[in-house]
């Protein structure tokens, strides 16, 4: 047989890498395209992911399926595929009717599908088939290093997106764009076929007789890919829970997974080994503060859970490459692979949050790396010592008594940080662990046991205490303050809400919503703007503390976006403010802007917007089709507020440029709040209203004061607006302009 003139390594190479960039880059753009006229309801995005994870597990199956023919004829297949893929292009969302009433589930991935399906499944079949035509020449080598350029290519897609992308092109350009890419693919595809093609390889030319890998084999394989995959989402959600909550922040942990596999698979298998040599390590530093609960908002804590992602993935994906089969079972192996992170991403991002009532997925795939990782002992002391197999059992039991006992003193004594007794003991423990990294069945408990000194026994028992309830929008505790009187809800480590919990004072309002704040300065005045009768509508429900502005006569809807927030908020065992002030007051649950557009036009006098005080944004609220509907919802003399008391974004400069488009009039009022008193009951804020005319606007704020003024009671400013800043619409909208660098590289999380 007559093998091609060359290998073309090159040619390979460059048809993975783009063929993984685009396919990272789709994600995102697709997930810009929907949020509009889906919403930001977890079930999207939750659908969004199956659908994504489901096409590449089906590309995948294709390309196993494929691999039963010649190259000649995979090639004649997947480029006919490739050409009736390119009838969805460009990339858009598909025009289908809506769902029926509780319909949505299914409606949400059948969108999808349409939109983007066959274009996603034909480009995930890439990786594998190219490296299985890569293969068919006898001289070509390890086909499996090209794997480390597939998620090269897919880490540069993924960062692309936010960094170059999104802000420089609007949704339509990125479309275009990207169909001239999948253009450069067919022509790359048509090329390496074309490189196989004329010498005739099939794809067994380089076959061995290696026999097909056991059940026990691919149940390994499948185990191994699905802890890094799991690790990589839950180090995302325990992040943003308990330790430090900040933008674009699931961006690292997605980088550093795709970037174990750059290193795991590629052909220098130095740095692979130094990693796996010390990932035991890590894992026991690092993992076991995987039950802690009081993170604190420690940016050391966050870094040290990405580094540990980073050296577990790597390790287990060079454990992986290690397992590798012969070329010829490549396809099954990365079918089976696929079919891993489709597991771990299951687990972690949809049975965790309906099992759970905190992040347990996070240090369960701790403890399940610990059980799956390549264990070499770093002092084999039994060696040194010349003890018999017998006598170092006993003494690693021993061994792990001791750090037993060690935990329950810490687990005792914990207080929420670390003194000098827990810390000798922690200190003791993790010595432990290290001497019996040689012994599987010691390592892995002395691991759990020091997750539960270090507040993880804490963290356990609030689950049993009620106190603690979990949805797919995060972790909500309701905590008490005896000595200041205080009821606070934390949403992971963020606080969205804080009641009194003395009689006197119980229908005060608190945080961000004082007297003195914006929205407490416009509810003040709302009958004296709009009548004894007005019509209120606030997005965003917290523990429901706007709910005591409501007068008599006033009619009131609340719009959330969470079920559970709801629950919470109208349990009087928690919080009182609606069973006290507003009872009666409806709650629409829904996406706030899908919901708004449901309204009769010209109800609402006053609409509060208080969804963005979080560390990730609502773009879809924003942009100038959203404060489109909010305004056909208001009457012609209506006042829009919106909340945008942030310490990552800026968004001033975001609704100046709306204002100013629309001819509308703005002010914010930055409430101070008190200084320095951490247990106080308000917290500073900064409120924006926009008016459709000057004189309501005067109206409200009895004139628009100098900015110098600011810190003045009742004084509203000019809005800070930006020169040359683009207005953010459903095609075109961008963080990165308003991203506050300062606090994201050295802030903490209050």
């Amino acid at each position: 047989m007559i093998a091609s003139a060359s290998p073309r390594r090159w040619l390979f190479v460059l048809t993975i890498l783009v063929g993984s960039f685009l396919l990272f880059l789709v994600q995102p753009m697709v997930a810009r395209m929907v949020l509009p006229k889906l919403g930001g309801a977890p079930a999207v995005w939750n659908s969004a992911m199956l659908v994504y994870q489901a096409l590449l597990l089906g590309g995948y199956a294709y390309a196993h399926w494929l691999g039963r023919f010649t190259v000649r004829r995979q090639a004649t297949i997947h480029l006919a595929l490739f050409l009736v893929a390119a009838l969805w292009l460009p990339i858009g969302i598909a025009q289908i009717a809506p769902p029926a009433p509780g319909q949505e589930a299914l409606w949400v991935p059948l969108l999808l599908l349409a939109s983007i399906g066959p274009v996603f499944f034909v480009v995930s079949a890439q990786a594998p088939l190219m490296q299985r035509w890569f293969a068919a020449d006898a001289r070509a080598g390890d086909p499996y290093y090209l794997y480390a350029a597939s998620n090269l290519g897919s880490f540069a897609g993924l960062i692309s997106y936010p960094a170059l992308v999104e802000p420089t092109m609007p949704l339509a350009v990125q479309s275009w764009g990207w169909t001239a890419g999948y253009a450069l693919l067919v022509l790359l595809v048509a090329g390496a076929a074309a490189a196989r093609w004329h010498g005739g390889a099939e794809s067994h030319a380089a076959a061995s007789d290696e026999p097909r890998p056991t059940l026990r084999r691919q149940l390994h394989w499948l185990l191994i890919a699905a802890v890094p995959s799991g690790l990589m989402l839950s180090t995302t959600t325990h992040l943003t829970t308990d330790i430090v909550a900040m933008p674009l922040l699931w961006v690292l942990p997605l980088g550093l997974y795709l970037l174990s596999f750059v290193i795991a698979f590629s052909t220098m298998a130095r740095p692979t080994q130094i990693i796996t040599l010390v990932a035991p390590v890590v894992l026991l530093a690092v993992g076991g503060l995987g039950l802690l609960s009081s993170g604190g908002g420690s940016m050391m804590v966050a870094l040290a859970s990405l580094a540990m992602l980073f050296v577990i993935a790597t390790a287990l994906h060079g454990y992986l490459y290690h397992l590798r089969p012969a070329p010829q079972h490549l396809t099954l192996f990365y079918l089976i692979m696929s079919a891993g992170g489709v597991l771990g991403g299951l687990f972690a991002a949809l049975f965790a949050p309906l099992i759970f009532d905190w992040v347990y997925e996070h240090p369960l795939l701790i403890l399940a790396a610990g059980l799956l990782l390549p264990l070499p002992a770093l002092f084999p002391w039994d060696k040194w010592l010349g003890l018999d197999p017998k006598i170092t059992r006993i003494a690693a039991t021993i061994l792990v008594v001791i750090a037993a006992f060690g935990a329950w003193h810490m687990a005792n004594a914990w207080t929420g940080r670390f003194d000098s007794g827990t810390t000798a003991w922690g200190i003791a423990i993790f010595v432990i662990g290290i001497l019996v990294i040689g012994w599987r069945w010691a390592y892995v408990p002395l691991l759990a046991l020091l997750m539960i000194g270090v507040g993880g026994w804490d963290t356990i028992q609030e689950s049993f205490t009620g106190a603690r309830v979990r949805s797919y929008f995060g972790v909500y505790t309701v905590t008490d303050y005896p000595a200041s009187n205080q009821r606070r809800l934390a949403h992971g480590t963020t606080l969205h809400g804080l009641q009194r919990t003395d009689a006197a004072h119980r229908r005060d309002p608190t945080t961000y919503y004082g007297p003195q704040s914006g929205v407490g300065l416009t509810l003040d005045k709302a009958a004296a703007l709009a009548g004894p009768d007005a019509s209120i509508g606030i997005v965003g429900l917290g523990a429901g503390t706007l709910a005591c502005y409501r007068k008599p006569g006033q009619h009131w809807t609340i719009f959330e976006i969470d079920p559970v927030m709801v629950d919470i908020a109208r349990d009087p065992s928690k919080f009182t403010f609606l069973s006290d002030c507003a009872g009666d007051t409806p709650i629409v649950i829904g996406d706030a802007r899908l919901q708004l557009a449901n309204q009769p036009a010209g109800r609402f006098d006053v609409i509060v917007i208080d969804a963005f005080s979080s560390d990730a944004i609502p773009l879809h609220l924003l942009t100038k089709e959203a404060i489109g509907i909010y305004a056909r919802a208001m009457k012609p003399d209506g006042i829009l507020l919106i909340h945008i008391s942030n310490r990552f974004f800026d968004l001033e400069p975001v609704l100046a440029a709306e204002a100013k488009a629309r001819g509308w009039t703005s002010a914010i009022r930055m409430d101070p709040g008190p200084i320095g008193d951490e247990y106080g009951d308000l917290t500073g804020s900064n409120w924006v209203a926009l008016t459709a005319t000057p004189q309501r606007m005067q109206q409200l704020t009895g004139g628009i004061r100098p900015r110098k003024d600011a810190m003045d009671l009742d004084a509203w400013v000019p809005v800070d607006a930006r020169p040359g800043f683009t207005r953010w619409t459903d095609d075109y909208a961008s963080t990165l302009p308003v991203l506050i660098w300062k606090n994201i590289i050295g802030g903490r999380d209050e």
